[in-house]
């Protein structure tokens, strides 16, 4: 992929068509397993913790793997990074219809790797290719999750219908390999170009009055590359990110575990309890496409976290005092989780100087959010299952609604994460100071 002043027409919509395809293959070989688990446990004999593995199995890969991207990508590339992750992707989706336990285990971790591989690299991409149009694309591709995250839970059981379990599975590998296909020539396209600097970030979606990304000069050569040698992790606004995008995604996968057990234990019927979580993802497509949008025009993002996570604590507190209007808080949980992850992957690049630092922040920070987000279902359900209710498990997601507000608008001013440099070698007062000029040489030479 090129600089953006660099890309042919033809280029940007081939990689245009790559991210695309990329973001539709993110989510459904993980959404399609859920409505196919009694027949697997069945299949396979499975325990009740064997199945609370192989569900839990994917959010944990997610973070794992999430770290290891950007390292793939400054090795190999990062067009040949997301080549390699479809592959992984496509050969993880394959293996799961072996009839065995152990290849549905470990095909669940190879296509959940090269999920996270493709979830850390999409902003990049954009940020990348398309640096003028960072809220339109990113909008584009949260809308393009959830339609292939809603199309793998949809599809599940009429194709288990069609031709059983199996080819339920593997359906998902053909788009995978598709769009493998698409990335394997600008894979080979990026190798035969000589390496390209970054592009400074001039572009509308950059903070205004902001000191912009270092332009094509000596000095700004100098900057990104003392820069790329730092470390995000000494950087607060970097950890900021992580953790407001942790605790959405931990909002988000609580509440759809468990709220269908929630509202029939207060009188819905079973298919009620389960659509109303459908209807939180059916909200969550179109805010998808918005919320990028508009917070890539904004300057300060610190309104849209404010009004989201206060949305996030009414349905909560709703949920609490009055859970038989249920649908009510239904909608505002659609809203609420519907825009804070959008928000949170927009951040990637809003506070980020070029592609290099996106793809190392979304690795950070998807890389410790899953991670942080698989805690919140387990959590939710020991306090649930210690107290014999629901309350406690509820004002524990309140009491994190804290940290969600104070780290969301801590990542939402206006500003860049700059990558911190280590601390030089040995202690500062043991280096040599410069011999002090005396004013009567410096008189003495002037004389001269």
């Amino acid at each position: 992929m090129t600089s953006s002043p660099r890309t042919t027409r033809s280029a940007a919509i081939w990689t245009l068509a790559g991210l695309i395809l990329l973001t539709l293959n993110l989510r459904a070989a993980i959404t399609g397993v859920p409505p196919l688990l009694g027949e697997l446990q069945d299949t396979f004999g499975l325990t009740g913790v064997e199945v609370s593995v192989l569900t839990t199995l994917p959010e944990l890969c997610l973070g794992v793997f999430s770290a290891l991207a950007p390292l793939l990508a400054r090795r190999i590339g990062t067009e040949a990074a997301i080549t390699v992750a479809l592959v992984v992707i496509t050969a993880g989706l394959l293996l799961r219809v072996v009839p065995a336990e152990t290849a549905l285990f470990a095909g669940t971790v190879l296509a959940a790797a090269g999920m996270a591989t493709g979830n850390v690299l999409v902003p990049a991409v954009i940020k990348r290719g398309f640096p003028h149009r960072v809220g339109t694309l990113t909008g584009l591709s949260m809308m393009l999750l959830s339609v292939g995250g809603a199309a793998g839970a949809g599809l599940a059981v009429p194709l288990d219908h069609l031709g059983g379990w199996r080819p339920a599975l593997a359906a998902w590998a053909v788009p995978a390999l598709v769009a493998a296909l698409v990335w394997g020539p600008l894979a080979l396209r990026a190798r035969t170009r000589r390496p390209e600097r970054p592009v400074a970030d001039t572009s509308p979606s950059a903070p205004a009055g902001l000191p912009r990304a270092p332009a094509d000069t000596a000095a700004g050569t100098a900057a990104r590359a003392a820069a790329g040698q730092g470390s995000l992790l000494r950087s607060p606004l970097a950890w900021a990110v992580m953790v407001f995008m942790g605790m959405t995604s931990l909002m988000f996968y609580t509440l759809t575990a468990w709220l269908p057990e929630i509202m029939h234990d207060h009188g819905f019927t079973p298919a009620t309890a389960g659509m109303m979580n459908s209807v939180i993802i059916v909200i969550g497509i179109p805010l998808g496409f918005v919320v990028p949008v508009v917070a890539a025009r904004m300057r300060d993002q610190r309104p849209l976290v404010l009004g989201v996570v206060a949305l996030m604590a009414v349905g909560l507190g709703g949920l609490l005092l009055a859970p038989r209007a249920g649908w009510v808080w239904i909608a505002v949980f659609g809203v609420a989780t519907g825009s804070a992850f959008p928000i949170a992957l927009t951040l990637l690049n809003l506070r980020s100087p070029d592609a290099a630092v996106t793809a190392r922040l979304s690795g950070m920070a998807q890389s410790g959010g899953y991670l942080l987000a698989a805690t919140g279902p387990l959590t939710f359900g020991v306090l649930r299952s210690a107290t014999g209710g629901w309350e406690a498990s509820i004002w524990l997601l309140l009491l994190l609604v804290v940290p969600e507000l104070v780290c969301g608008l801590l990542a939402a001013r206006p500003g860049f994460v700059r990558p911190v440099p280590p601390p030089p070698d040995g202690p500062e007062e043991s280096r040599p100071e410069p011999a002090p000029v005396s004013v009567r040489s410096t008189e003495s030479d002037r004389a001269r």
